[in-house]
């Protein structure tokens, strides 16, 4: 027995080491971490449970036979994240460039099979060159068994996929089905087709950065929810966002001891935000007065930033925010901002987190392009997203409310559990100036001075029908409040409202607006 263990030991020492120092090297000179590096990155010291590590492919043909590395290129396992189960699977790039083979897929099915079962968190460290090609179309169907579990696991765990380096072709279809995506620059890309190919289908040059890299997609194409200059960034904040999420779609987030008051007032928020509706200002800062310390994640920062989604916490609760940006485009709804916004309601909706919601909307946005591109099913998926939420949900109109886009925005009418709102604020179908423009055109073009009947009138529309207790008279707003006590009265409500229970209507599943 002392032998077979001492060769166990060495054998396990082989398998610790990689294929050889050589290739650590180039995985090190490209600015890139190894696979177990940044396993214990992200996960707690010492916590790592290795799964199947003496596993080797079966595969015969094109050499190879001859070469059946331990691990057979992907690394799985489970450990610990703040004291909580994680289950992992990290790509070995060393090996075969970390393509996907048969026994690399069973490793992956079985590793995310074991954390649908035990109700945990999954997270892929993805640096793999795709299916291996020297074995066929068994490489994938290995990608179909993920894509399938993928499915299966969305709104049940939380899935996140740190991208570490390429991903090409279907490989990219698995991150794109995970609940949270993050990237690093320089190192990751992900595309369909790579730039030879584009450069052939249709004369273009691109480089793989140009093509898919992390600001190509944290800006331009929204697959990417973070980015990061280096990998050691990347993984903490991968921390910071499990720390947020339940282990499960069965499951509260987890809660912290708050050191921050709940009854701190926020009197800066009394000048932060202009009573004049057509001036500027940056919600973020309204965001980090509001919740505890100043410290929220903002989802999707760099796309579509006319709209904010955030996770943070109230009273040491995790919280989902969403809100408008009116320091960009002032704060329109638009097609990337309602897909964006429609599809973080329906991530915290999955992982009992509840939604507050900061109003400053003046509508969504005109033009040909929108109405072509279809701003009505992409309006309706946010619409969608809200109506379907059951978890709390909790809006605040701080200053204008205008339109289809108030309603979208999660108003009472729509299913909000409790609707706050400013004294500055200005619920309306539309702009004071718009309103009377098509109610007193007549009266206006037969006046002697338009301009002068323009402006009565529309001091007129605003006296009667936009001061900010129009909505509370008619029960469309619960309260008006004092904006200094913002953070009291969310958390107040957010604390009645913990008990709440809705339940949806017996079907298979909606059919929701693409």
């Amino acid at each position: 027995m002392q032998n077979e263990l001492r060769h166990l030991r060495t054998l396990r020492e082989e398998v610790l080491r990689g294929p050889s120092e050589k290739a650590t090297e180039a995985q090190h000179s490209k600015g890139k971490l190894t696979a177990r590096e940044r396993i214990e990155l992200l996960l707690d010291e010492g916590s790592f449970h290795e799964v199947e590590q003496l596993r080797r492919h079966r595969a015969t043909g094109f050499g190879l036979e001859d070469r059946k590395p331990y691990t057979d290129g992907v690394i799985t396992g489970w450990g610990t994240v703040e004291g909580r189960t994680v289950f992992v699977y990290a790509h070995d790039f060393r090996i075969f460039g970390g393509a996907l083979g048969e026994a690399h897929a069973t490793k992956i099915h079985k590793l995310m099979d074991m954390a649908i079962t035990t109700g945990a968190p999954l997270v892929s460290l993805n640096d793999g060159a795709g299916a291996r090609i020297q074995e066929g179309v068994s490489a994938l169907a290995g990608y179909g068994g993920i894509f399938q579990r993928n499915t299966r696991a969305s709104g049940v765990i939380p899935q996140i996929s740190v991208m570490l380096g390429p991903c090409a072709g279907g490989a990219a279809y698995s991150p794109a089905l995970t609940d949270f995506v993050f990237m690093v620059r320089g190192t990751s890309q992900m595309f369909i087709t790579g730039p030879d190919v584009v450069h052939a289908v249709t004369g273009e040059k691109v480089t793989q950065n140009g093509l898919g890299g992390a600001d190509v997609h944290a800006e331009t194409s929204g697959v990417c929810h973070f980015a990061y200059d280096d990998e050691v960034t990347c993984l903490e904040d991968v921390r910071h966002l499990l720390s947020l999420l339940p282990n499960n779609n069965c499951e509260n987030p987890p809660t912290t001891v708050a050191t921050d008051p709940p009854d701190r007032r926020g009197d800066v928020l009394l000048d932060l935000v202009p009573v004049n509706g057509n001036r500027s200002y940056d919600m973020g800062k309204v965001i980090e007065e509001i919740v505890d310390d100043g410290d929220y994640l903002e989802v999707h920062e760099r796309w579509a930033r006319n709209i904010i989604c955030a996770l943070g916490r109230l009273d040491g609760r995790t919280v989902g925010i969403v809100a408008n940006q009116p320091s960009e485009m002032a704060g329109v709804l638009d097609i990337p901002a309602s897909e964006k916004a429609a599809r973080f309601v329906q991530m915290c909706d999955a992982f009992n987190i509840p939604i507050v919601t900061l109003l400053d909307v003046p509508g969504f946005l005109p033009g040909v392009d929108q109405e072509h591109g279809g701003i009505i099913r992409h309006g309706a998926k946010l619409l969608y997203a809200y109506c379907n939420a059951t978890v709390p949900r909790i809006s605040l109109i701080l200053r204008k409310a205008y339109g289809g886009a108030y309603i979208v925005m999660d108003s009472q009418s729509i299913g909000a559990d409790l609707t706050y709102a400013w004294p500055t604020n200005e619920i309306a179908v539309m702009g004071a100036e718009g309103a009377a423009n098509v109610i007193f055109r007549r009266q206006i073009a037969e006046a002697e001075d338009p301009e002068a009947m323009r402006a009565r009138m529309v001091k007129e529309y605003k006296a009667e029908l936009m001061h900010p207790y129009y909505a509370a008279e008619r029960g469309l707003v619960d309260d008006v409040i004092d904006p200094a006590e913002t953070r009291e009265h969310l958390i107040r409500s957010l604390a009645m409202l913990r008990t709440k229970h809705a339940d949806l209507p017996a079907r298979k599943h909606g059919n929701p607006p693409q």
